[in-house]
C-alpha cells in the first residue's frame, strides 16, 4: 500500500538547517527544565516510598483526602485525582516505605473513613525502600545507555562492515563506565559524559551511520524525557520501559531509510549524495507515514481508554513516536551530510 505518490520529492534535506534548529531548541528547553527541576521527577520505583490506589463511593476533595492522611499520620503525600471524576479515585504517593501493609493499609482507613464520612476501598498498595528505588534507578540509566551503545555495534557493521572497531570502542566504554561507576561517580553524569566520548570517537573514526543514528536517539530519548520533566509527570520504571520501546521503533524508522540509501549510492552513482539522501527519504515516506499512523491509533487508545495505571506510559510512546518519526528524517539522515561524499559512499 502506497500513501504517498512515488514520485513524491519534498525537500526534506535542503530544509535540514530549519529543522537543526528546531531540534536544538526542543533540546534546550528539556535540558534547562531537567536542571531546574533538577532532574525527572522520579516515581516510587526510583526514590523509595509508597503508593496507594482508592477509591471512594461518592464525591471527595483532594483537600479531604489530605487531612484524613494526616490524621493517620502520613504529612508527606501527593493525592492525584484520576481524569475519570465519576470513578472517585485517586492515587496516593508518599516517600515513606511502610513495613506492614495490613497494619498501615488499617490506619488508612480508619483515618479516610472519619474525614470524609466515606468508606474507602484500597485497590492497590505497593511499597518500595529507598535503597531498592536507588538500585533501580541506576540499573534503569545503564539499561538505555548499553541499549544504546549495542545498536550502534550493530549500525556500524551493518553498514560500514567495522564489526571490529565499534565493538572493541564499546567494550572500552563500557569497562570504563563501570570500574568508575565502583568509586561512587554519579551515574548520571557519567553515562553523559561517556555518550560524548562515544561521538566524539564516532566522528575520527568514521561511523557515520552510527553516528546519524546515536544522535537521532540521544535526541528522542532527551526529549520524551524532557516533556516528562515540563510537565512535572512522573517517571517510573514503566517509562524505562516506554523509552526503550521507543529507541527499538525509532532505530527501525532510521534502518529502513539508512537501507535505501544504501541500495540508491549503487543505483545513482552519478548523482551527488545530498540528492541520494532526499531521494531515499522520499521513497520510504509512504512506510513512515503509514507506520507512525497506525502506531499512533493503537496508542491513542490506549491513552484515552487504558485507565490511570497505563496512561503515563501509553503518553510516552506517544511523544517518542512522533519525536521518533521526525528524527528519522530530519535528525538520522542528514547527520550523514556532515562527513564528505567520498567517504558517505565507502564500503557501501
Amino acid at each position: 500500500m502506497r500513501f504517498v505518490k512515488q514520485n513524491t520529492n519534498v525537500d526534506f534535506i535542503g530544509k535540514r538547517k530549519l529543522a537543526y534548529g528546531v531540534s536544538l531548541a526542543m533540546l534546550l528547553i528539556s535540558l534547562v527544565s531537567l536542571v531546574f527541576h533538577k532532574g525527572p521527577r522520579y516515581g516510587v520505583d526510583f526514590v523509595g516510598g509508597t503508593i496507594l490506589q482508592i477509591k471512594f463511593s461518592g464525591p471527595t476533595a483532594i483537600d479531604i483526602v489530605k487531612k484524613g492522611l494526616a490524621a493517620a499520620g502520613i504529612d508527606k503525600v501527593s493525592v492525584q485525582q484520576f481524569e475519570d471524576l465519576e470513578a472517585h479515585e485517586f492515587l496516593i504517593r508518599t516517600d515513606v516505605a511502610i513495613e506492614t501493609a495490613e497494619e498501615f493499609t488499617s490506619r488508612v482507613q480508619t483515618a479516610l473513613k472519619s474525614a470524609t464520612g466515606k468508606a474507602p476501598e484500597i485497590q492497590r498498595i505497593e511499597m518500595v525502600g529507598p535503597q531498592v528505588g536507588q538500585d533501580l534507578r541506576k540499573k534503569a540509566l545503564f539499561a538505555v545507555f548499553f541499549a544504546l551503545l549495542f545498536i550502534t555495534i550493530y549500525i556500524s557493521g551493518r553498514f560500514e562492515f567495522k564489526w571490529f572497531i565499534s565493538g572493541v570502542m564499546a567494550a572500552v566504554l563500557i569497562g570504563a563506565v563501570y570500574l568508575l561507576s565502583l568509586f561512587k561517580v554519579s551515574i548520571p553524569v557519567l553515562i553523559a559524559a561517556a555518550l560524548a566520548v562515544t561521538l566524539v570517537l564516532f566522528w575520527f573514526l568514521k561511523l557515520r551511520y552510527a553516528m546519524g543514528a546515536i544522535v537521532a536517539l540521544i535526541h528522542d530519548v532527551t526529549i520524551t524525557v524532557g516533556i516528562f520533566s515540563i510537565l512535572e509527570k512522573e517517571f517510573t520504571l514503566p517509562i524505562i520501559a516506554a523509552l526503550l520501546t521507543i529507541i527499538g521503533y525509532s532505530l527501525n524508522d532510521t534502518i529502513i531509510v539508512f537501507d535505501r540509501i544504501r541500495e540508491n549510492i549503487r543505483k545513482y552513482q552519478k548523482s551527488s549524495f545530498e540528492t541520494i539522501v532526499n531521494r531515499s527519504i522520499n521513497e520510504t515516506l509512504s512506510r513512515t507515514i503509514l507506520t507512525a499512523g497506525t502506531t499512533l491509533i493503537v496508542l491513542s487508545a490506549l491513552f484515552w481508554l487504558g485507565g490511570g495505571i497505563i496512561h503515563d506510559f501509553a503518553f510516552s510512546m506517544i511523544v517518542g513516536v512522533v519525536v521518533g518519526t521526525y528524527s528519522s528524517i530530519y535528525v538520522a539522515s542528514p547527520i550523514l551530510l556532515a562527513m564528505p561524499e567520498e567517504g558517505a559512499r565507502r564500503k557501501t
